[in-house]
């Protein structure tokens, strides 16, 4: 078997890795991210939450970034890459919306573990330290870095004939080396978001001791559940593409080597894939790990999609309910929202 062959079949193994994990990946990100954005808004024990704020704002971005991962697939099933080193403007827009919904994504884990100690602390002053007008604020602000960032860093984005869509210049390179990668989104997300979920998961261990309800003590327990499990597959899905990502941006592999070429892109299509994934299982590594919220997903899609649509079948049928029976209803959607 020849070289060229060999490096072909590669190449097309790679690009069908790519569209079938893309779009399986689009499918299960589009719903969880759907459900994890309608539960969080629906639910009342959720709504004045702030960590849930933030896993709130982090399923947004990883919905938004389900609709450009997606036209990534779509251009690969297309032309056998994603287009970037075919236009320039694609080159550079993909760069820079990629790198606004990672940093988003990324940082409000990291909010989010931070938020659950300050709430979770035994120290009165701490947990009121952290409000939910605060942390909107702190949103917008780090929403607008990220876009600035992203918008400066995607000009350095340049087509290379032999290498495609790359950094070309020397300091940026520098740059993606020593702070980006391992640094901006790579080991100050990961130590950040490691470090206060597991010291909100000891305050919480201690928990009893102070005098709180008891709705509200299972809320703390399960959203710093919730919040331990994510961080966790966000260190295990994010670290493994960061690495590569310094190695590929000072040793970007030429096409003039078919061969080394192809490996290059079955390797990143692997690691994109694993990548892809800190965006598409939040809602699953929650409904896994946490009886409580698979009751609460349930009861929000009972009542408020499920009940509101027979409703509306059975008015069609002229079988409306009585009004007298609306009332309980609302009373026990109230008091099942505590489950």
């Amino acid at each position: 078997m020849s070289s060229s062959s060999v490096s072909d079949g590669i190449l097309k193994f790679a690009t069908q890795y790519s569209i079938y994990t893309g779009f399986i990946a689009f499918i299960f990100g589009i719903i969880g991210n759907a459900l994890n954005i309608f539960v969080f808004t629906q639910l009342k024990l959720f709504r004045t939450n702030r960590c849930i704020f933030y896993m709130t704002i982090e399923s947004i971005s990883n919905f938004i970034y389900q609709f450009l991962s997606i036209s990534l697939t779509i251009l690969t099933s297309i032309y056998g890459d994603d287009a970037t080193g075919r236009s320039f403007i694609w080159c550079k827009l993909r760069s820079i919306l990629s790198q606004i919904c990672a940093l988003t994504t990324f940082y409000m884990i990291c909010f989010s573990a931070v938020d659950q100690f300050f709430s979770t602390n035994y120290r009165y002053n701490l947990r009121q330290m952290c409000t939910l007008k605060l942390g909107r604020y702190f949103v917008l602000i780090f929403i607008c870095f990220a876009i600035i960032h992203s918008i400066v860093f995607g000009f350095s984005y340049n087509i290379q004939p032999k290498f495609g869509c790359i950094v070309s210049d020397y300091t940026w390179i520098q740059y993606s080396t020593f702070f980006l990668y391992p640094i901006l989104v790579g080991f100050l997300p990961i130590v950040i978001a490691s470090s206060f979920s597991i010291l909100a998961y000891y305050n919480v261990r201690h928990i009893v001791r102070r005098q709180l309800p008891m709705v509200r003590r299972k809320l703390d327990k399960q959203i710093t559940a919730m919040v331990l499990t994510r961080v966790i597959a966000f260190v295990c899905l994010v670290l493994p593409y960061n690495i590569y990502r310094i190695y590929a941006v000072n040793f970007p592999t030429s096409q003039s080597v078919p061969k080394d070429y192809a490996i290059s892109r079955l390797i990143q299509a692997i690691f994109s894939s694993i990548n892809i994934m800190n965006s598409v299982t939040n809602f699953y590594i929650f409904i896994i790990f946490s009886s409580r919220f698979r009751r609460q997903v349930k009861l929000v899609l009972v009542k408020k999609c499920w009940q509101p649509w027979k409703d509306w079948c059975c008015s069609i049928n002229n079988q409306i309910e009585p009004n007298n029976n609306i009332e309980p209803r609302n009373s026990q959607m109230e008091s099942d929202e505590n489950i």
